[in-house]
Order: C-alpha cells, then sequence, then structure tokens
C-alpha cells in the first residue's frame, strides 16, 4: 500500500469530518435541548422511574416475552442488542483516542453530549415501537425511516431513503471498526513473518461465528447479545474499577484536568483562541455520537422489535441505554487512562495506550482480560450492527435483499481485518455523521408528538381516564394528532 497515499486518504476525510462534525454537533444540541425542555428534562425528573421500569423490572423477571408467544423478543433482549451495538470499541479505543486527540477535555464534552442524548434516545426508541409495523413473518420492524414516512407523511420518503443508504454505509463502516479492533488485539502477540495470513485466517474465522449468528435473524442476535452484554460489561466495569482504586491518588487530578481542558484557552504566538475548545469538543461529541448512538437512529431497530405495547416504556430503556454507555462505561475507561500517569502526548493508538494500562496495572492477567473483553466489545457491535444494516436495506430494496446483504456483510469483516486504523475511524465517523442529519431533522420535527405521547402515558399512570396512544395503526385520530403537531412545529 502506498503510504502518502493513505496518510492523504486519512487527511482528506478528516477534513470532511471536521464540518460535517460542526453541522451535527449544532442539530444534536438543538434537538437534545428541544426534546429535553418539551419533555421536562425527564432525564433528571424520570430518571429513577425509567431504572425501575427496565432494568429493576428485568431483575424481577418481569421483562420476559410473552408465553403465548416464544418467537417474540423481550424488551430487555432488545436492549441488550442495543446495547450491543453501543457497547463497543468506541468505549474503551474511541474515548482514549478521543483524549489523546482532543485532550482530557474532550470527556467532558461526551457528558454534555450524552445529558441530551438521554432524551434523544428516549426520543427515538418511542417512535420506533409507536411507528413500527410487521414484515411477512409476522416479526415486528420499525427504525427512524419508518417514523420519518408515517409521522411526517410520505413527502419526506425521500428523506427515509437518504436515512436508510446512509445506514447500510455506516453499517459497512461500523464491520470495519470492530473487526479490525478483533484481528489487530488477537495478532498483536503472534510474532510470524506472515502477519497478513495471520490476519487473514483470523478474519475469516471471525466470519464464520458470525454468520452462524446473524443468518439466525433477530431472535438469535438477541438471544447472543442477551447473554455477551452482561458478561462483558459488569467485567469490564470490575476490571477498570480495580484499576481507578489503584491509582486513587490520581483521581482529584483527573477530574481536574478535565474541567479545566474543556474550558481553557491556548494561544499560539497570539494567534487562535480557543483552539484547545474546539478540538475538546469536536473529538468529545463526535466520540459521545460513535459510542451511545444517540441520534443516529441506529438502535431503534433494535427496539422496535420488542415484545410491549406502551412505546414509553421501551423509550425509557434509551434513557438508561445512554447512561450506561456514557456516564458509566466511557467514565470509567476515561478514568482508567487518566488516573495512569502514563504521557499521552506521543500517543497514537488508543487500543495499545489501553493494553499498556491493563497490563501495567493487573501484569498477565490485565493483558488477557483486556484481550478477551475488548474483541466481545467489538464482536457484539458487529452483531448488532449487521441487523441495522439488514433492516435498512430490507426498507430500500425489499424483503428478499436481506440475504445478500448478510453475505456481504460476513465477506466485509474479512477486508475491515486488513484496513489502515486511522481511515477506518476517519470513515466510521463520517458515517455516523451522515446518517443522524435526517434522524435529527426528523426528530425536531416531531418533537410536539414526542412530548403528546410522554404526557399520554404519565397521565395515564397518574389514573386519567384518556385515550392510550400505543400503535401508529390502531386509530386514524392519532395520525390528525401527529400531523396536527408536525404543522405546529413549522409554523
Amino acid at each position: 500500500m502506498n503510504i502518502t497515499g493513505s496518510l492523504s486518504a486519512v487527511q482528506f476525510i478528516e477534513n470532511i469530518n471536521s464540518y460535517l462534525q460542526i453541522i451535527v454537533m449544532v442539530l444534536i444540541f438543538l434537538t437534545g435541548v428541544l426534546l429535553t425542555i418539551r419533555n421536562r428534562f425527564m432525564q433528571v425528573t424520570k430518571f429513577g422511574y425509567s431504572v425501575k421500569k427496565t432494568i429493576v423490572q428485568t431483575l424481577k423477571k418481569d421483562g420476559k416475552p410473552s408465553e403465548n408467544n416464544k418467537k417474540k423478543v423481550s424488551p430487555f433482549a432488545a436492549f441488550s442488542t442495543a446495547v450491543a451495538g453501543t457497547v463497543g470499541t468506541g468505549n474503551i479505543v474511541g474515548v482514549t483516542t478521543a483524549i489523546i486527540t482532543g485532550g482530557p477535555g474532550a470527556v467532558f464534552w461526551m457528558w454534555f453530549s450524552a445529558f441530551f442524548g438521554m432524551v434523544t434516545s428516549y426520543s427515538e426508541k418511542t417512535l420506533g415501537v409507536y411507528f413500527r409495523d410487521k414484515d411477512q413473518n409476522g416479526e415486528y420492524r420499525g427504525g427512524a425511516m419508518y417514523y420519518i414516512v408515517r409521522g411526517l407523511g410520505k413527502g419526506f420518503k425521500w428523506l427515509a431513503l437518504l436515512l436508510s443508504i446512509f445506514a447500510v454505509i455506516a453499517s459497512i463502516g461500523f464491520n470495519f471498526v470492530q473487526s479490525n479492533s478483533i484481528v489487530s488485539t488477537l495478532s498483536s502477540d503472534i510474532d510470524s513473518n506472515n502477519d497478513l495470513i495471520i490476519k487473514i485466517i483470523i478474519g475469516v474465522v471471525l466470519a464464520i461465528i458470525l454468520g452462524f449468528v446473524i443468518i439466525g435473524g433477530i431472535k438469535r442476535i438477541s438471544t447472543v447479545s442477551s447473554l455477551l452484554v452482561p458478561f462483558m460489561a459488569i467485567l469490564y466495569i470490575l476490571l477498570a474499577l480495580i484499576i481507578i482504586i489503584i491509582n486513587g491518588n490520581n483521581i482529584p487530578l483527573a477530574f481536574k484536568n478535565i474541567f479545566t481542558n474543556a474550558f481553557s484557552f491556548r494561544s499560539i504566538g497570539g494567534g487562535i483562541l480557543g483552539y484547545v475548545i474546539i478540538r475538546s469538543c469536536r473529538y468529545g461529541v463526535a466520540r459521545g455520537i460513535f459510542s451511545n448512538e444517540a441520534g443516529l437512529g441506529s438502535s431503534v431497530m433494535a427496539h422496535a422489535a420488542a415484545d410491549c405495547k406502551e412505546p414509553v416504556e421501551q423509550g425509557l430503556w434509551g434513557v438508561f441505554e445512554v447512561f450506561l454507555d456514557t456516564f458509566i462505561i466511557c467514565t470509567l475507561t476515561s478514568l482508567v487512562v487518566l488516573t495512569s500517569g502514563l504521557d499521552l502526548s506521543g500517543a497514537t493508538n488508543g487500543s495499545e495506550m489501553v493494553l499498556k494500562i491493563f497490563s501495567d496495572n493487573l501484569g498477565l492477567f490485565g493483558s488477557i482480560s483486556y484481550k478477551i473483553i475488548l474483541p466481545l466489545f467489538a464482536f457484539t457491535t458487529l452483531v448488532s450492527w449487521s441487523y441495522y444494516g439488514e433492516k435498512a436495506i430490507e426498507y430500500v430494496f425489499g424483503f428478499k435483499s436481506k440475504l445478500i446483504y448478510k453475505i456481504c456483510y460476513i465477506i466485509f469483516v474479512v477486508l475491515g481485518s486488513l484496513l489502515s486504523v486511522d481511515l477506518v475511524w476517519e470513515l466510521a465517523d463520517t458515517f455516523n455523521v451522515l446518517m443522524a442529519i435526517p434522524n435529527l431533522i426528523a426528530l425536531i420535527m416531531l418533537s410536539g408528538f414526542i412530548a403528546k405521547i410522554t404526557k399520554n402515558y404519565f397521565d395515564r399512570k397518574k389514573g386519567e381516564k384518556i385515550e392510550p396512544l400505543l400503535n401508529y395503526d390502531e386509530t386514524e385520530n392519532n395520525r390528525m394528532i401527529i400531523n396536527e403537531e408536525s404543522s405546529n412545529n413549522k409554523q
């Protein structure tokens, strides 16, 4: 491969991302603030309720699919599939790369975007369940493309098609990122002159395992996710906490660097002010999007498959999803890196940096654990994004196109294992940004209806006798309500 050409390609895509990410940062901020205000800061006022209706209810074994239909996907299984897509290498490699590139202040901007992203995520899931329909096999299907057309009208089908195309491309980008991370991690300790052959062999084995899972459809995907996600998340959280405790003396300094770096100004020769803020904000929000996916409209597809009647109750999983992903897992990664005491100024590879930290603090056990955790994170993301791409391509080309997509997706795993790491990350950022734009436009235009369906749910929980808003197909009145709210938003 021509090294110069590779670098120029990375720089070209990075320049495009710089402009696109500014647009998306503004859109995400405006959308998150709008939805937060219209839903009365529910990420704060209803956070306890969302935990109770999601994870607590699941622990009480109330989140199972209906007994009369074992083929359906439980709310927790749908959540696990979505978390499998969000909790990936972005939580480890992406966060570390953001800190290396944007400084410790990038962590603050992750938190900032995630705070509003909790309501954005809730809104996506709620709309996804409300506007879903069933495919020819009787399985629920939904996503941002469905609430764009059904909520905004058929005149916006072009926007739904655009989002679907971006989603397919984004799924390929996630495929490349995750397969690249898996193969790089598993092959790093193999001392061989045939490095390319080793990577191809690992990539082929990975593709075979992935194929076994995704050919089984959403039921097998959700089952695998329900088993792997809790295990890998708990294992990573425990190990990260141990490392942070070992370096506990550096915790105050880590938080100080996060906040001071996020709002500091750097002057170079009396020239550019605010360079650090711009840089931190860009990489913090970019990795925040890559990590929790709030605003992308991707994880909606998994949640829409859930066996639940109340759209709002499935939407509450979206609140907890972003909280788990960013405020817990991403924060732990940030503290692992910032309390380690390592000099990040010369670092270039986020994965190698975290591996060194695990190895330095936990020895051989830490190194082995990391090389188990990262591939698991990446594999579950591979699985989930195969489903997202499948639903998107089905929307554009029809039900029969899914099998062709799955075959191509499996083949792309091998290709992704051989790509340049820098190029892979930049391409993934580009696809994420492009996918977010149509979805955020739809969320803004449907913000009135989101507030209405939320109020309807909580009013009924207070005992008010009003007609529930459960499904788009149930009543003609609901469609009139949506059209009225959309018209109000346009004025």
